[in-house]
């Protein structure tokens, strides 16, 4: 067999030698205040928004990635991809309980943000994207688009898990520790699992190029709906309604340009965020250069949620 051709029927498999562990946790909310970082209600509800963007979407992942298991090849990669989806799982339920137990109990409208989320993911995002058949022929490109999606976002989740786990300025704020844990907990296994995505779209033949235009799709997206929910939640509260925030108002982009500004460590600045995609368009993208496994390992190893989901267990 030619070189050629054995680079043209070789599939890339699994580029990773450990092997992802997924895990149990167990969040209590009881104590948690709105402000969990003390004197920084927009910080605090920014960060909290993240609780209503994530579980449908990762809900979504597990879905999607189940519908392609058959078609994997690599059998480390098959392992790979089935402890992404337990580790997905367990995120969107933790979420989903501050959600539930934190956000809903202090009674903050949070409703119309998840049914946003459910309409992109559940309706726009489906198997039948808003009850449309997909024809036969063009099946696998749909699944192929939307796992360059979940690559794309999986960058973007790994950057942003990163910000969490080395943030050091929370902690000195005096910053909820249930709060804090969940963000760093779920900071460390996105670093831990952050090839999978990525090898996965290319083993099912995802290109390079269309990583652009994925990119472009993601960027606006994510940040979009990210200030667009949490002004739904900053217009509940007095200290902002007067201010009427909205996805489509000046102020929330000037005010999260400005705290980042000020102590980028507060909250990740926008055009940074930005930024950080610029790797995922590179030839020689590697997702194993962002962040730390054993920094991630370190940490997961003493969170307090999956030792008291641990200590429950036993």
């Amino acid at each position: 067999m030619s070189l050629l051709s054995r680079f043209k029927t070789t599939k890339i498999g699994s580029s990773i030698s450990y092997f992802i562990q997924p895990r149990k946790v167990k969040f209590e909310w009881q104590a948690t205040p709105i402000d969990w970082i003390p004197n920084q209600p927009f910080a605090s509800y920014f960060v909290n928004e993240i609780n209503n963007i994530l579980p449908a979407g990762e809900f979504w992942f597990c879905r999607l990635y189940n519908k392609v298991l058959a078609q994997i090849t690599d059998e480390k990669l098959k392992h790979d991809v089935q402890a992404f989806i337990r580790q997905e799982a367990m995120h969107a339920q933790a979420h989903n309980s501050a959600n539930k137990e934190y956000l809903s109990e202090r009674q903050i409208d949070i409703q119309r943000n998840l049914d946003i989320m459910n309409f992109l993911f559940n309706q726009l995002l489906a198997d039948q994207p808003l009850g449309l058949k997909i024809p036969k022929i063009a099946e696998h490109q749909w699944d192929l688009f939307r796992l360059g999606v979940v690559a794309t976002v999986e960058h973007m989740t790994c950057v942003l898990g990163k910000y969490a786990l080395y943030n050091t300025e929370w902690e000195r704020l005096g910053a909820d520790a249930n709060m804090l844990d969940l963000v760093k907990w779920h900071g460390a296994e996105e670093i831990e699992h952050r090839s999978v995505a990525f090898d996965l779209y290319r083993h099912l033949g995802g290109g390079y190029i269309a990583r652009y235009y994925l990119s472009v799709v993601v960027i606006i997206g994510v940040i979009g709906l990210w200030v667009d929910g949490a002004a739904h939640l900053l217009a509940q509260d007095p200290r902002f309604k007067q201010l009427k925030p909205a996805v489509y108002k000046p102020w929330i982009w000037k005010e999260w340009f400005r705290i980042s500004q000020q102590d980028n460590r507060l909250l990740s600045n926008p055009l940074w965020l930005v930024s950080q995609q610029l790797g995922y368009l590179m030839p020689w993208y590697d997702p194993v250069h962002e962040g730390s496994t054993d920094d991630a390992l370190y940490y997961l190893e003493h969170s307090p949620a999956a030792k008291r989901a641990g200590l429950k267990v036993a």
